[in-house]
């Protein structure tokens, strides 16, 4: 059965740190390339950060460059997000996707954590 178990939200307070975790099992993790999205109230579904399958390359959404860093650990079958100089518009609900990298494309998705920032 395919799991991915996001954990690490909450309340932060502007300026502050998250560190997003997700835990995944039941397909070949090293073979997936790993992002996260966020959707807000009212708002469209917003690709964040993503990394290669090694881990050897990453992107990330203008919005949250230089305050995110996305990592992996295919030991652990995780994926990280850590939030660094969080904002008010942070505020979301953060998903974690996996993607395969052979084809046919395959996605996962988690159920979602919630990451909130407010003072």
């Amino acid at each position: 059965q395919v799991q991915l178990v996001e954990s690490g939200g909450g309340l932060a307070q502007p300026g502050g740190s998250l560190r997003l975790s997700c835990v995944a099992s039941g397909f070949s993790f090293s073979s997936y390339g790993m992002r996260w999205h966020r959707q807000a109230p009212g708002k469209e579904r917003e690709l964040v950060a993503a990394i290669s399958s090694a881990g050897g390359s990453t992107s990330y959404a203008d919005s949250v460059k230089g305050r995110f860093t996305i990592s992996r650990d295919n030991a652990k079958n995780t994926v990280y997000l850590q939030m660094n100089s969080v904002k008010p518009e942070d505020t979301a609900v953060y998903y974690c996707n996996a993607v395969s990298v052979r084809r046919p494309t395959i996605n996962y998705w988690g159920q979602g954590t919630q990451v909130t920032v407010s003072s």
